[in-house]
């Protein structure tokens, strides 16, 4: 296994590991709300290495082993209420500057570009970086997220309680909240409780951090819509979205897919909103065939 640094940029640290050759193309892997680097699986950053990439996983601010930020003055509640409702609030991050920090953390380790994936909220810190620092970004990939417009991409009723559940009491209660979350999210044919139990766990025993995971949510509700920017790319593009994700549902991948020039549309036949074993060969060929520049097997 990799071992865990720190990089300094922005006034923050962010934890990031690295796999595979440093002299491999640059792979950036952006992860999503409350969601730690581990969550990406080992073995796709194990099969990303061993097509030639040198990849990067990390923790976003106010998750993980990153900084972590103070709680908001005013309460999270009645901040997302006003974001969702297109009005203006005072957050303590955007998109936007997750995204700088993604770029700070290539330019602490020497990176002049990298190929970027991100997952749910990790492909909007994706798509930002595209449209925001173009050249620090040699290919996008748009896993299971959307474009910010709030017709496109919503959850489903149960997605949505699912996501708004206060934070569990005690470590007992907050593992079985996240195994039933991964239950409710994941994708349905796929679901493998052990596994998800040893995920879950590891993850509250590396950092147990809610009040993270409210801000991040809080990040995306007042960023707004990133349609005219994705319009404007001009960037090799991916878009990978699975058609049984109760999270950010299918519409939400279509709809990034139609707005960026030329980006290809791969929908996976019964994915949620998670990474299972099953479905990672064909996520792996199509970033590769993306990254040089060819088209992927059908």
């Amino acid at each position: 296994m990799p071992t865990a640094q720190m990089a300094h940029t922005n006034g923050i640290e962010l934890c990031y590991e690295t796999f595979g050759d440093a002299d491999g193309e640059p792979l950036l892997l952006v992860m999503g709300i409350g969601a730690q680097l581990i969550v990406w699986p080992v073995e796709l950053c194990d099969a990303l290495a061993d097509r030639g990439f040198h990849v990067i996983r990390y923790d976003n601010r106010d998750v993980g082993l990153s900084t972590k930020l103070a709680d908001m003055a005013g309460g999270f509640l009645p901040a997302f209420l006003a974001a969702v409702q297109g009005e203006p609030v005072d957050v303590p991050y955007l998109l936007s500057d997750l995204a700088a920090d993604a770029v700070g953390l290539l330019d602490a380790l020497g990176i002049d570009a990298a190929h970027v994936v991100g997952a749910s909220m990790g492909g909007m810190i994706a798509q930002t970086m595209a449209i925001e620092h173009r050249s620090r970004v040699r290919t996008l990939t748009s896993i299971m997220s959307t474009t910010g417009e709030p017709d496109v991409g919503q959850p489903t009723p149960a997605a949505v309680e699912r996501l708004l559940q206060p934070p569990p009491a005690n470590r007992d209660a907050a593992i079985a909240a996240g195994v039933e979350a991964r239950r409710i999210l994941g994708s349905p044919d796929e679901f493998d409780e052990e596994r998800a139990r040893a995920l879950v766990t590891q993850s509250y025993d590396r950092c147990y951090h809610p009040a993270g995971s409210a801000r991040q949510l809080l990040a995306v509700a007042a960023s707004g819509s990133r349609a005219d920017g994705l319009r404007q790319l001009d960037i090799s593009t991916l878009v990978i979205h699975g058609d049984a994700d109760p999270l950010v549902t299918p519409s939400g991948g279509i709809r990034t897919a139609e707005l960026v020039p030329g980006a290809r549309l791969l929908m996976v036949e019964g994915m949620g909103h998670d990474l299972p074993a099953a479905h990672l060969g064909p996520i792996v060929e199509a970033i590769t065939a993306l990254a040089a520049g060819r088209p992927a097997a059908t």
